[in-house]
C-alpha cells in the first residue's frame, strides 16, 4: 500500500508543462494536420523537415547534458538543412512557439486548473519548470504561476538539476520543501531525484519506482487542501 503523501512540509508545488498541463499527444495531432496543409498548400517540405531534427536532436542534447544547449541545437539543424541560424529560429518560433498558442486550452487536463486553485489557496507557491518558452503557454492555458524557469533561462535541459535549483532558490524553497509534477521519469522524475525535491508523475499506468497519479483530481491530493505548509519546515 502507498503511504499518502505528506504535504506539511511543501512550499512549492513546481510543474512541468508538455504533457503535464495539457495532452502533448492532442496537441501534435491538431499542429500535425495544419503543418501538413502548409506543406501541401505551400510546397513546403523543409518546415517539417527542420522541426523533425530540431526535435530529435534537443532530446539527444537532453540526454547529453549538452551546456548552452540552444547554440548548439541550432547551429546543428540549421547545418543538417543548409538554412541560416535565423531561419530555423524563425521556423521554431514560428511553429513550436506561435502557432500551438491557440490551440493549447482545447488540450488542457481536465481539473489543472481547480489544483492551481488549491495550490495558492493552500498558501503554496506555483512554480513553472519547463524546457520550452513557458510564460506564453501559461497565459494560453489560463493558469498563473508565481515563478517561471525555462531551461533556455539556465542553459540546461532536464534531467540536469539547475533548473529546478533555479526554481527553487526564486521561491525561497529548498528540496525537502518542493514537490515536480511532471509526466516523463526520465527528465521531470530524475530532475527532482538529482535535486532532491519530491516528485509526482502524471501517469495512466503505475512507474516502478515513482509515485504517480492518472487525474488532477487523484486521492494524491485529497490533503493539499487541509493541510498548512509546516512552521519551520
Amino acid at each position: 500500500m502507498i503511504e499518502p503523501f505528506d504535504w506539511r512540509p511543501i512550499k512549492l508545488v513546481a510543474f512541468d508543462v508538455d504533457g503535464t498541463l495539457y495532452a502533448q499527444r492532442s496537441l501534435r495531432l491538431r499542429m500535425g494536420a495544419r503543418l501538413l496543409l502548409h506543406s501541401l498548400t505551400r510546397f513546403d517540405r523543409r518546415t517539417l523537415a527542420v522541426l523533425k531534427s530540431y526535435r530529435q536532436h534537443r532530446e539527444t542534447l537532453g540526454k547529453a547534458e549538452t551546456e548552452a544547449f540552444e547554440i548548439a541545437l541550432v547551429a546543428e539543424v540549421a547545418r543538417r538543412h543548409r538554412l541560416s541560424e535565423n531561419s530555423v529560429k524563425r521556423i521554431v518560433a514560428e511553429w513550436i512557439e506561435e502557432r500551438p498558442l491557440g490551440q493549447l486550452a482545447a488540450c488542457r487536463y481536465a481539473g489543472v486548473e481547480r489544483l492551481f486553485e488549491r495550490v495558492r489557496t493552500s498558501g503554496r507557491a506555483i512554480g513553472i519548470l519547463s524546457d520550452y518558452p513557458a510564460a506564453a503557454k501559461l497565459e494560453a492555458l489560463a493558469l498563473r504561476a508565481d515563478h517561471i524557469v525555462s531551461a533556455g533561462e539556465v542553459g540546461m535541459l532536464k534531467p540536469h538539476p539547475r533548473g529546478l535549483e533555479r526554481l527553487m532558490a526564486l521561491a525561497g524553497a529548498k528540496p525537502h520543501q518542493t514537490v515536480l509534477i511532471g509526466d516523463r521519469a526520465e527528465r521531470d522524475g530524475e530532475a527532482a531525484r538529482r535535486s532532491g525535491a519530491h516528485c509526482l508523475l502524471r501517469s495512466e499506468q503505475r512507474l516502478s519506482g515513482w509515485r504517480t497519479f492518472a487525474r488532477f483530481d487523484d486521492p494524491v491530493f485529497d490533503a493539499l487542501d487541509a493541510t498548512p505548509v509546516m512552521a519551520g519546515a
